[in-house]
């Protein structure tokens, strides 16, 4: 954890989801950056979200390179649209793999202090 996402790490472990919003032009930024990806300012805020979002892109994974997942295979890692003008990117959780739909709606949750996506 460093200065630029400390907030953020401090939001997940209370249960919040936060992304960043660019003073100078507005857009949502996440995961957390120093400085916006679209105009390159400066200005990030961090502010809470509703949580709730869409699935927009994801795929299953059986099998993995990361040591902290193997062996959980098979699991989704997907691209989650939130209204808020976000797009952010977690593991969806509380469904069979095989359910996951592009569309499908979903709502955050936090697993050891991780973004995931449920169904609603």
């Amino acid at each position: 954890m460093t200065g630029d996402t400390s907030a953020y790490w401090a939001a997940c472990r209370r249960g919040e989801l936060v992304v960043q919003r660019c003073t100078d032009c507005g857009r949502r930024v996440h995961l957390p950056e120093a400085a916006c990806p679209w105009c390159g300012g400066g200005g990030l805020v961090f502010e809470p979200v509703s949580g709730d979002g869409v699935v927009h892109t994801y795929t299953v994974v059986h099998r993995s390179f990361a040591p902290g997942y193997r062996g959980r295979e098979p699991y989704v890692l997907a691209w989650v649209d939130l209204p808020e003008g976000a797009r952010v990117f977690g593991q969806v959780v509380g469904c069979a793999p095989d359910e996951v739909r592009i569309g499908m709606p979903v709502r955050v949750t936090f697993v050891d202090d991780l973004p995931h996506w449920r169904p609603l």
